[in-house]
């Protein structure tokens, strides 16, 4: 996020001696992204970062795409996916291409090591359960509807309290940033924008871990997971400062924005990365034109994938979906709703649906495992 937060202690001048209480030296990371001119903060370590005692390849990280077949609307329930593993080698992919991947994950126990994404950012939006983040900038609480936003290369753990938990994972080989059009030349969210600043939360709190002992870090770097150890905790930040820095945003924070008839997708905008957009559909009024038709019209995605994870409420165009469903409506053939929902939505005041949508400008793929969650008929469903 493109505005400045300080935790712990720094020196006053950046790339300058900066002492323990024993007399050596802190070790400065300079963490940038776009080759030192995007975002970047700089750490200061009680270890070099470098300092890895062992290397080796766990394997590659992700399952095969299954063979092209018909183009028709798609249908996925996440809830019957098995839950398992912790937050990382838990997570299960059901469309993916060069751009990102798009998973879930119920996880069922807490993470052993320390995981870091080298590929690029990543996004957790939590459908339900509470827990703590904890990173080399610091910890952050998290809660349902929540989305956690993970810097590239940053290192972290998921530690979820108590009962169960799910999260709709979204790996990218890129980066996460707000809409540029809610943005001034500063970066400033703008006064039209759906959310502002003070909903953004940075870690909480940071405390340099300072133990010795054997740690592994698993890397996710060219598409397969890498295992580091280290003598040292690789959490062992004093102080950093700079505009880089995991945070979280909560969807009750999205205030939406609403017309006389019905707004198009883009309103809905949250986050943006290399050819994807996410959106965020929250509870809202609905269009106040005394002939307005508030449910959305047929559309054609000439140049994108539309994906939908559906978290609760009574989804206003859609029939036969459940909590936890993805559903994909790819480009090339015109989508809308379901048989009646035009009629039903006609003189209707408001939804109470919640639904992260991603929009992707290329072709989506569909992992062969996906396919044992798939609702078959759904691309038969409007002729009900």
């Amino acid at each position: 996020m493109p505005f400045y937060k300080k935790m712990g202690n720094i020196p006053k001048k950046r790339h300058t001696v900066f002492r323990k209480n024993d007399g050596s030296l802190f070790w400065e990371q300079v963490m940038g992204t776009k080759g030192f001119s995007g975002l970047q903060s700089i750490l200061y370590h009680h270890n070099p970062p470098t300092k890895m005692v062992e290397a080796s390849l766990l394997g590659y990280a992700l399952p095969e795409y299954e063979e092209q077949g018909a183009l028709h609307h798609r249908h996925f329930k996440t809830n019957k996916l098995a839950k398992q593993n912790d937050s990382v080698a838990g997570r299960q992919y059901v469309l993916g291409n060069d751009d990102l991947l798009i998973g879930s994950v119920s996880p069922t126990e807490e993470m052993d090591y320390y995981y870091r994404n080298s590929d690029g950012d990543e996004v957790l939006f939590v459908h339900y359960g509470t827990g703590l983040v904890e990173t080399l900038f610091g910890n952050l609480r998290y809660r349902p509807g929540d989305y956690i936003v993970i810097p590239v290369g940053t290192i972290y753990k998921v530690v979820p309290d108590a009962g169960e938990a799910k999260f709709l994972v979204i790996e990218t080989t890129s980066w996460i940033t707000t809409p540029k059009r809610y943005r001034n030349a500063f970066g400033q969210l703008l006064e039209h924008s759906p959310f502002c600043e003070r909903d953004i939360h940075g870690p909480e709190t940071l405390s340099a871990n300072l133990e010795s002992g054997e740690y592994e870090v698993r890397t996710k770097s060219r598409g397969y997971m890498h295992s580091h150890l280290y003598h040292h905790h690789p959490l062992d930040v004093e102080g950093w400062d700079g505009y880089l820095f995991p945070y979280t945003f909560n969807v009750e924070d999205f205030e939406p924005i609403t017309g006389r008839i019905h707004q198009p997708p883009p309103i809905h905008q949250t986050f943006e990365g290399h050819n994807f957009v996410i959106c965020s559909f929250v509870p809202r009024l609905y269009d106040y034109h005394p002939e307005a038709i508030p449910a959305p019209y047929f559309h054609s995605n000439v140049d994108s994938d539309e994906v939908l994870y559906y978290v609760k409420g009574n989804f206003m165009s859609r029939k036969g979906v459940e909590e936890g469903s993805i559903t994909l409506h790819p480009s090339g053939i015109p989508h809308g709703p379901h048989p009646g929902k035009i009629e039903a939505s006609i003189g209707k005041k408001e939804t109470l649906e919640l639904a992260v949508m991603i929009d992707t400008f290329k072709p989506l793929k569909v992992f062969r495992t996906a396919r044992e969650i798939e609702d078959k008929g759904y691309k038969y469903s409007w002729n009900a």
